[in-house]
């Protein structure tokens, strides 16, 4: 079952949803903004973006491993959001 949580961490805005069945974790960076299009980063992370080009949200995959934060948007918020659910994280 995802587990959601709004820390408010980035922003207001921010908020995670956990699926751990799929070992996969959603990070939404701006509420109310559709996505446009998307990056991949890598195999685990996919980036997500409005049609002002501004990142909308986060997309993380194999999170049971960790999560490597470098090359995310509001690298530090999400840091601190992820090790707040008990997610490694690597930077």
């Amino acid at each position: 079952m995802p587990d959601a949580g709004d820390h408010g961490l980035g922003g207001p805005a921010m908020r995670l949803e956990h699926d751990r069945g799929a070992d996969a974790i959603y990070i939404w960076l701006r509420d109310g903004v559709e996505q446009a299009f998307g990056q991949h980063l890598d195999d685990s992370r996919y980036v997500d973006f409005g049609d002002d080009r501004r990142p909308v949200g986060v997309e993380l995959l194999n999170v049971s491993r960790g999560v490597d934060t470098d090359g995310l948007p509001e690298r530090e918020a999400i840091g601190r959001l992820l090790a707040s659910h008990r997610v490694e994280v690597f930077a």
